[in-house]
């Protein structure tokens, strides 16, 4: 029986949150766990996946491929020290691949689909870029990574907003008249009262209802998944009530909240030595949450996971648990 692919983009709203990191660990943990994986570099014009899977830079990759205009994505995949684990490097030396153009991103992604894994873990770009909320569309359910902090989660829910109008933009465009509706509404004026996804898509169903139909499935084929890196407690996950609501009133978007990782000196000592983190450090707190993470992507990520804005607090206290006295309040929350 041919293995099902599962592809799984992993972006974020902003640098410096530790993406790169969690792709290339998850990448790791989810191969050691019997599932053949492949990690893929997509952060052109920043590309370090390697740094941290312990590979050296010297593979042809992602830049190659788009500068010979043809053959297969599959002949540039490396072998790691990892069983189950393959590479896919990203732009190597090739210059300005962070603005390919859009039939170089077409041809990309059909590679990327016709990679052979049960799981195909693309590290994006952070940020907004077209490349990157392409990519990750690639999939209906991509990962998102942020901190705690306030920019951080602001430009989480930026990205969300620019992919969602992305995918407006995208349908719309197949009727002159929807296209000139959305293009005039990106328009607005920064006084202008913030613009919802509804709002939007009400005013492409005044000219062409059949195409807002369209558009209202094509935006609920998405379903985000959120995961909180570098945090210190999980109180400090009270913060996915209110993302949950910003979602889900401004971008009729529903979001799963997937894992937390714990702030953990060994990451600053994995990454200052170039060593991997979860075969150097498999028990340190980061990694732990690491892997807890990887075995629920193989038990959940295929369902939409409802209960996770509740479940996800209560994991990680039991995780919390492990290896530091949460306060009384705490205790009692937790029952």
């Amino acid at each position: 029986m041919e293995e099902t692919t599962t592809i799984i983009p992993i972006a974020s709203g902003k640098g410096g949150v530790g993406k790169t990191l969690l792709a290339a660990n998850l990448c790791i943990a989810l191969a050691r766990l019997g599932h053949s994986t492949v990690a893929v570099d997509l952060d052109l014009g920043g590309s370090n996946l390697y740094t941290c899977l312990g590979v050296p830079n010297q593979y042809p990759g992602v830049g190659d491929y788009l500068n010979r205009k043809g053959g297969d994505l599959r002949d540039f995949l490396v072998p790691t020290s990892i069983e189950n684990l393959r590479f896919l490097p990203g732009e190597g030396r090739t210059p300005f691949l962070a603005n390919i153009g859009h039939e170089d991103r077409q041809d990309l992604a059909r590679g990327i689909r016709s990679l052979k894994a049960r799981y195909v873990v693309l590290d994006l770009g952070a940020g907004t870029g077209f490349s990157t909320l392409n990519f990750f569309g690639i999939a209906p359910r991509g990962l998102l990574v942020t901190t705690f902090e306030t920019p951080a989660i602001m430009n989480l829910v930026m990205f969300l907003r620019n992919f969602m109008f992305r995918v407006v933009s995208g349908v719309a465009q197949r009727d002159a008249e929807a296209l000139a509706v959305v293009q005039r509404a990106f328009s607005r004026s920064i006084r202008d009262q913030n613009l919802t996804v509804e709002q939007l898509v009400g005013q492409v169903e005044a000219v062409r209802p059949a195409l807002a139909g369209l558009i209202r499935r094509t935006c609920s084929r998405y379903r985000p998944r959120i995961v909180f890196n570098m945090g210190d407690h999980p109180d400090e996950l009270e913060v996915r009530w209110k993302i949950s609501a910003i979602l889900l009133q401004g971008l009729s978007l529903k979001a799963d909240f997937f894992g937390h990782v714990f702030h953990d000196d060994a990451v600053r000592r994995s990454a200052r030595n170039r060593e991997v983190l979860i075969t150097r450090y498999p028990s340190s707190p980061a990694s732990l949450s690491i892997q807890a993470i990887a075995r629920r992507i193989v038990d959940l990520w295929d369902h939409p996971d409802p209960g996770s804005v509740f479940d996800l607090c209560a994991a990680t206290r039991a995780e919390c648990s492990r290896w530091m006295q949460p306060p009384a309040a705490v205790r009692r929350a937790a029952g």
